[in-house]
């Protein structure tokens, strides 16, 4: 019996070991986890990889914050996040942090209007005004002048919004922050706020089955999940002024201006004439100095060598997926950052 439970006991702590092991103690498998956004599009990259180097990639589809998490605990070999650390956690994390565009997404505004299926223009201060519950039908004169030669009902708006936090609300909510300063002073920006008014639903799916199954429903998704469930979204004013369609290119084009060296940026309410206003990155986050816990040289260089291969020849997976590839700019950045890192001190790339 002694000698059962002995074996028990050597069971359970190797068990406990395998659940614990560290983004060092795998050799041929790099870690990664975070935002559910990306997840299709690493998956497509990493699997190309994989066949090209035999190196695996274990990435978790489990959202930004959980990414981070997982990224400050060095549970992983980096986190996926569509919002820029904020100082909070970066304060957790406690060493530099970098950010490396990976792809920029769109978050279109979607709607069920009866007789509407196409055509919908939206400002950015209408869009706040009607998640902050003062416009309520979608005859209201507001909509209606961005709208003219367009018969609006009279169909009362249900505004829908993510119940759950997410980078997609992050994105979301940043840009209202930034055009209406009545959203920016009673909401703000964060990847879960305070809903001034509407219905919950959990993740895209949920957002968009509440969307299409309600008339006079308005609501937001990420374009690709706009686009693989046949949805329609409304064109939104850019900062020129301009009722922009959200699509590929002009969701490339928001991130096709002049970025921070540290890549660090909302491009939300982008300042080039030609981009869609509700964009974002989607980052891969590595510390810079890859020397902590018992990482060996060789697992820094192939996370690194794994990074170049998505803002390279990964980028012909972004298109066929919806999500639209760095522009030539955001290259640029991408690269500076990736041959900043360094293993004790010296350059990795």
């Amino acid at each position: 019996m002694k000698v059962i439970k002995s074996l028990k006991v050597a069971a359970v702590a190797i068990a406990a070991s395998a659940l614990s092991l560290s983004a060092s103690a795998q050799d041929n498998t790099l870690l990664g986890a975070g935002s559910t956004f990306v997840y299709p599009l690493f998956s497509k990259i990493f699997a190309e990889y994989a066949t090209k180097t035999s190196v695996k990639v274990n990435y978790q589809s489990i959202g930004s914050g959980g990414g981070i998490l997982q990224l400050t605990n060095k549970t992983v070999d980096f986190g996926g996040s569509d919002a820029p650390l904020n100082a909070d956690q970066a304060k957790k994390i406690g060493a530099p942090v970098l950010h490396i565009p990976m792809a920029s997404g769109a978050v279109v505004v979607t709607y069920n209007v009866p007789g509407l299926t196409t055509g919908l223009n939206l400002s950015g201060t209408v869009l706040a005004d009607i998640y902050l519950g003062k416009i309520t039908a979608w005859n209201d004169a507001k909509i209606a002048a961005l709208n003219k030669g367009t018969k609006l009902p009279e169909t009362p708006i249900v505004v829908i919004h993510r119940s759950d936090g997410s980078g997609t609300s992050f994105i979301f909510t940043d840009f209202l922050t930034k055009v209406n300063p009545e959203w920016a002073t009673k909401v703000g920006k964060a990847s879960a706020v305070n809903w001034p008014a509407g219905l919950g639903g959990k993740g895209n799916e949920g957002v968009a089955g509440l969307v299409k199954q309600t008339p006079g429903a308005i609501g937001y998704n990420e374009l690709a999940y706009a686009i693989q469930n046949k949805m329609a979204y409304a064109d939104i004013a850019n900062k020129t002024g301009k009722f922009i369609t959200p699509t590929l290119e002009s969701t490339t084009a928001s991130s096709n201006v002049e970025l921070p060296a540290n890549a660090e940026v909302s491009l939300t309410n982008t300042d080039n004439p030609k981009g869609y206003p509700i964009t974002s990155f989607t980052w891969a986050l590595i510390y810079k100095e890859q020397k902590y816990s018992d990482r060996s040289a060789d697992r820094a260089k192939q996370l690194l060598k794994l990074l170049w291969f998505n803002i390279h020849d990964g980028q012909k997976n972004c298109a066929p997926l919806n999500y639209a590839p760095l522009s030539k700019s955001a290259l640029k950045v991408a690269e500076k950052i990736l041959k900043s890192a360094t293993y004790d001190g010296k350059a990795i790339l």
